[in-house]
């Protein structure tokens, strides 16, 4: 009767691990294939241009920070105004447009959408543009390595 019991205990623990180790597998699984927030249908917070919102998060980093970022993951949907200094990829083959003004610190990094990639392929360096994409990181000034971090904008797309 003592062995019985203990078989049933340990088929019990094997059970609650087994169950544990399969939802631990799942999350990360649903978390990636998630589908990714629709910015473009989302109300905009606010227009600024790029030297407006640098100079915020320049200015008073945690005001700004709390005018514009959630702990939940739902920041703030931006349209942002500015002249491209540069386009280039990122590691996941993403085009990324740097929003910048002549002789400014830093910028606005903006990652588009891939769907987006047709509208912005003709796009050049000196264009103004208006970009529409949710808020992931604000300016900041890197004193140990001594420069300027960009504000990072996600799933973008071009304003007409």
């Amino acid at each position: 009767m003592n062995m019985n019991m203990k078989k049933s205990k340990t088929k019990k623990i094997i059970l609650i691990v087994a169950v544990v180790a399969v939802l631990g597998a799942i999350y990360p699984m649903y978390l990636f294939f998630m589908p990714h927030r629709d910015v473009q249908q989302t109300e905009v917070f606010a227009t600024l241009s790029a030297k407006q919102l640098v100079d915020e998060y320049l200015k008073d980093y945690t005001a700004a920070n709390n005018k514009y970022l959630a702990e939940d993951g739902d920041s703030k949907v931006l349209i942002i105004k500015g002249v491209i200094a540069s386009i280039s990829e990122d590691q996941n083959n993403q085009t990324v447009i740097l929003l910048k003004d002549a002789g400014e610190n830093a910028g606005v990094s903006c990652t588009f959408l891939p769907e987006a990639t047709k509208r912005i392929k003709n796009l050049k360096p000196g264009e103004k543009i208006k970009v529409k994409g949710f808020i992931t990181l604000g300016a900041s000034y890197d004193e140990d390595m001594e420069e300027y971090e960009d504000v990072n904008l996600m799933n973008c797309d071009i304003v007409k």
